[in-house]
């Protein structure tokens, strides 16, 4: 909703502003298809040729992507942290034994179907699944934990990251591609030099329009779309940074609830329930876990 908002109001100062101006819409719309699709057919085929078809399949439902915004609410982020509860409670009481159910089978685990928009990204669920698993087999170093972690976050990260700059790629060449369009216009008005005055502006004013082209959908459209996709998909990654935190902190030793509150101080503040907010969601959830194998 707000990029389509930001599109218009582009669109609107942009053209408004021209109009206003004296600027004849003629010019523009007569120069508008070859020039789009010089600069748009140009844009593109440069975009196959320096990705791989993984990549230009994701900056596809990047572009989506960017429009829908995070897919994560306010309250999958308590979700989270009640999860990480359950299942480090269990784990305390029981240990490998009273885990491993859980992490072999998600969707049948009484404490992960409670939350279904968590299993439903099988990242995050696997990552948490992973390490609690490791930490069965006696991987309970902390600062091993915390670095093994970390690497695979950054891992994970740097991966989605890859159609962002795909998309980022092609807004920094959209300019030059308008001057490549624009200098095919001024090629072709020399050809007509002969002609009158009142002809050869009208096809320079035309050939500009390449160049207007090329620069406008770099800065207001392809790239303001690459900085969201970056935006969203750092948002989409904060979750693996709250469960690492709650990892780390029982790996460390610190009593369960004590772990969630630290996992909780990581969490994005717009999207962070309040201390009472969890306090109550532990509440509810706490006759649930209380019944799982000590």
């Amino acid at each position: 909703m707000l990029n389509g908002v930001g599109f218009v109001i582009i669109m609107i100062c942009v053209f408004g502003s021209y109009i206003m101006a004296g600027g004849k819409m003629e010019v523009i719309l007569h120069a508008l298809p070859h020039e789009m699709m010089a600069i748009g057919g140009a844009a593109i085929g440069a975009f196959l040729v320096s990705n791989q078809i993984s990549v230009v399949k994701a900056a596809g439902k990047g572009v989506v992507k960017s429009f829908k915004g995070s897919r994560w609410k306010d309250s999958d982020y308590r979700d989270l942290l009640t999860l990480m509860f359950g299942l480090l409670s269990a784990f305390k009481k029981g240990g490998a034994t009273a885990i491993e159910p859980h992490l072999d089978s998600p969707k049948d685990s009484p404490i992960f179907s409670r939350y279904p928009r968590l299993i439903a990204d099988h990242h995050l669920t696997e990552f948490i699944c992973d390490y609690l698993r490791m930490m069965t087999v006696n991987f309970e170093d902390p600062h091993q934990i915390a670095e093994a972690m970390e690497n695979d976050i950054e891992a994970h990260h740097h991966h989605e990251m890859h159609p962002q700059h795909a998309l980022q790629q092609m807004a920094d060449g959209l300019p030059a591609i308008g001057i490549v369009a624009a200098v095919l216009g001024v090629i072709k008005t020399m050809g007509s030099i002969d002609q009158p005055v009142e002809v050869l502006g009208a096809m320079i004013g035309g050939a500009l329009v390449g160049t207007f082209l090329g620069v406008l959908l770099s800065y207001c459209f392809v790239g303001p779309l690459a900085a969201k996709l970056g935006q969203v998909i750092e948002a989409d990654g904060k979750p693996f940074v709250i469960a690492k935190t709650a990892i780390v902190a029982h790996a460390q030793g610190m009593p369960t609830q004590v772990a969630v509150e630290i996992a909780r101080r990581a969490t994005p503040s717009d999207k962070a329930p309040t201390f009472q907010q969890l306090e109550s969601a532990l509440e509810e959830a706490k006759s649930d876990f209380a019944a799982q194998p000590a």
